[in-house]
């Protein structure tokens, strides 16, 4: 893998990394892929195939994955969608269904790993924006350009709230902010790749930051790198 080719971008959810790297990668005209939708896509797929994902069973699960294909494909509109077996879930995988079940598949090791090395894979692709949680820690922990991009909880909150179908109807700023907090605490205690902060990556807190005051600065720390 080309260490070079990836620019890293983690941190906890809500904190508007996908966003960022989103434009970031259309900024610099090369492609976005997200580790947190490969997940998701995991956890659709293992609920449309009769699996409990709130109490998984890893022997099902195992054998779900040793038929399962996951490739990214690039669409007309020259984004990269996730195709599970060949069907794309498209905006399924932002419902509050898959992001209420998420956690709990993507803290499985034996998922982890099978994970890890098509993660690493898409480096071939050439210079690359990931986004996910373990991306400069576990995936590419040798890669150059790497930031951990966050937030305060009430503006992560507030962020998710916002997001079209990312909650369920009568969400409030504190079911919101209590639901993040519990998707950290589990992000962040899990035995296997949990959430943290490089200790060579730049932190970027967006508190009090507009996307493009964002954009520039990881801009700004990429060339100087370069």
């Amino acid at each position: 893998m080309s260490v070079s080719n990836v620019i890293a971008i983690d941190g906890p959810a809500a904190s508007g990394k996908s966003t960022i790297a989103r434009l970031l990668a259309k900024r610099l005209s090369i492609p976005y892929l997200s580790t947190g939708s490969m997940y998701r896509a995991l956890t659709w797929h293992a609920m449309n195939s009769g699996i409990d994902t709130e109490n998984p069973n890893e022997d099902a699960l195992e054998k779900l994955l040793s038929k399962t294909s996951l490739e990214y494909i690039q669409a007309p509109d020259g984004q990269f969608d996730i195709v599970v077996n060949g069907v794309l879930p498209g905006a399924m995988l932002r419902s509050p269904e898959i992001a209420a079940h998420v956690s709990r598949i993507a803290a499985l090791p034996l998922v982890r790993n099978w994970l890890l090395d098509r993660q690493r894979k898409l480096a071939e692709m050439g210079l690359i924006v990931m986004e996910g949680r373990d991306i400069g820690t576990v995936i590419f922990p040798a890669a150059r350009h790497k930031f951990f991009l966050t937030a305060s909880p009430l503006v992560r909150a507030k962020r998710r709230l916002a997001q079209d179908g990312e909650t369920p109807d009568g969400a409030t700023i504190a079911t919101v902010a209590a639901e993040i907090a519990k998707r950290d605490e589990l992000d962040m205690n899990r035995p296997i790749a949990p959430l943290k902060q490089a200790p060579d990556a730049i932190l970027v807190d967006s508190s009090e930051m507009d996307i493009e005051e964002v954009i520039s600065l990881i801009l700004e720390k990429i060339r100087a790198n370069s």
